[in-house]
Parts: C-alpha cells; structure tokens; sequence
C-alpha cells in the first residue's frame, strides 16, 4: 500500500498531518556523522511527529513511528510512503 506524501516548506508545526514531510534547514548537523538527521516526518498512521535521517529520507532505510502507541512500519519512495508489508 502506497500513501501520499506531503511536503511542508516553511516549518509550522500546526501544519504537520499525518504523512507530512518538512526537510531540516541544515540537514546533516546533528546526529551520527555518517547518518545524520535530515527531516522531520509525521507518521501517516497516527501523525506523530518524528526526526527521520538521511538514509530514511532517501528510501534506504525503514522509518517506525515512536509513538506508543503505533508500530507503523514504512519506507519513503518516489511514489510516496510505501507501508512495509507482513511477512
């Protein structure tokens, strides 16, 4: 299952919805060295909102939501979040 992904240009944390994307304004500061911190995503289950890194960010990695409640599981795409399926 795909679900669309929405980019924020300008960070307004009211306008965060589930499955929105805001990308840092210095990507690539904080975090590990050879996988820093890039954006900022909301989780399209539930909306939490979330850091996500550089190899979330480019589909090389899974993103799972941290809320306590959720256990999304997905990865960003071309065609926008992909869910990872159940094996």
């Amino acid at each position: 299952m795909v679900a669309d992904l929405h980019l924020l240009e300008e960070w307004i944390p009211e306008q965060m919805e589930p499955g929105t994307l805001f990308v840092l304004e210095n990507p690539g500061e904080r975090g590990e060295t050879n996988n820093p911190y890039w954006a900022v995503l909301s989780c399209p289950s539930c909306g939490c909102v979330g850091l996500i890194t550089r190899h979330q960010f480019a589909g090389m990695e899974h993103v799972i939501c941290g809320s306590m409640t959720c256990s999304a599981e997905y990865m960003l795409c071309e065609e926008g979040i992909r869910y990872r399926q159940p094996h």
